[in-house]
């Protein structure tokens, strides 16, 4: 039975499974995002989110914890200073996995891991549904202007369109 053992082995040994783990958490902090496999990434996520924390306080002690994990100064450098900054009102959930479906050779569950604080389509989107909420619950006074205001200028645009349109037949009338 495996009672107690939350952690899972990934099918390889120690050295290579921190290997593996070091390599994904470089990329992600450099690239964001990568796709990989759903088991991998619920394991990458345990191991990158502590680091992010350990980020939050820039000191010399924590670079070198975090450097020991990552064994990577690019990394180490990306996340103590642009990521760290993203993510200081954060307390955690610094990371989002999306499942893709499976992959066409082994069928195995694909995943899509990110951090999400630096998803600029997905927070453009929610920037923009906040904004509008924030718009319908002030009142009716505006928007009823708004309305009367566009409806005014849309009025005044076709008025001038068929001035436009009644001296063109003129014009028509009299060439012929």
């Amino acid at each position: 039975m495996r009672h107690g053992k939350k952690f899972n082995h990934l099918g390889r040994t120690r050295s290579h499974r921190s290997a593996l783990l070091s390599n994904m958490a470089c990329s992600l902090i450099k690239s964001k995002r990568i796709t990989t496999t759903v088991a991998k990434a619920k394991e990458l996520r345990k191991y990158a989110e502590p680091l992010i924390t350990k980020s939050k306080n820039d000191t010399t002690h924590s670079r070198r914890v975090v450097f020991s994990y990552l064994q990577d100064k690019e990394a180490v450098t990306e996340l103590f200073t642009t990521i760290s900054e993203k993510v200081a009102e954060r307390n955690g959930g610094y990371t989002r996995i999306i499942k893709l479906g499976t992959r066409l050779g082994d069928n195995a569950e694909m995943a899509l891991i990110e951090l999400v604080d630096f998803n600029e389509n997905l927070l453009g989107t929610e920037e923009e549904s906040a904004s509008k909420s924030k718009r319908r619950r002030r009142g009716g006074k505006k928007k009823a202007e708004a309305s009367a205001d566009a409806a005014a200028e849309t009025s005044e645009e076709v008025v001038e369109n068929e001035d436009k349109a009644e001296e063109g037949s003129e014009e028509e009338s009299k060439d012929a």
